[in-house]
């Protein structure tokens, strides 16, 4: 079972000057428009749990507080930790929203387009065009909608999301001359 805190309580820990490991799992584009002062940014989809501890120098004991957008990656990302054995991780409910909203210092950058945004354009794209193949060409092409309607339902029940996945690897979700944390020089 993932831990987890409310945005009001991480303000609370950061504003009596607790010292916060927090990691932001988002694309570096989501990152950029929008995070917690406090946070660094580690891709969920190039997260390695035993880099990002062995990077905490000597902090490894304290817990490690996760952020995303809205708390699902979040939660992923604890138990890709988890299953590493790291099990000092902390998911922050609600994400970076919650935090903005419950008042904690964050850093605005250029506007971008969230990944649940271009989720949903790619898997609406998608079914429009399938439909409309499947009326004007040919009856099989409705199989592209109810495989992404298939697509859809599966990631409601895992709380997984492969279109997502495959778009937060696209050029437009990079940021160009930044990496992970992780691959930084200690003391950097």
């Amino acid at each position: 079972m993932t831990k987890s805190i409310s945005a009001k309580e991480l303000t609370k820990l950061v504003s009596a000057g607790k010292k916060i490991d927090l990691i932001d799992v988002r694309t570096p584009i989501e990152f950029r428009e929008v995070h917690v002062t406090i946070a660094r940014n580690e891709p969920l989809d190039q997260l390695d749990p035993q880099a990002v501890q062995a990077a905490r120098n000597g902090s490894s004991q304290e817990p490690l507080y996760v952020i995303c957008r809205s708390g699902s990656r979040g939660k992923q990302a604890c138990e890709k930790f988890v299953a590493k054995g790291i099990s000092n991780v902390i998911n922050v409910e609600g994400g970076t929203m919650a935090c903005v909203d419950a008042g904690i210092d964050v850093v605005r950058g250029k506007k971008a387009i969230s990944l649940e945004r271009q989720v949903r354009i790619a898997a609406g794209s998608f079914v429009f065009i399938g439909a409309a193949l499947g009326f004007f060409v040919h009856p099989y092409w409705i199989g592209l909608s109810a495989f992404v309607g298939a697509g859809l339902v599966f990631a409601g029940v895992t709380d997984t999301c492969g279109m997502g996945m495959m778009l937060a690897k696209m050029p437009w979700n990079k940021v160009k001359g930044t990496s992970s944390s992780c691959s930084i020089a200690p003391g950097s």
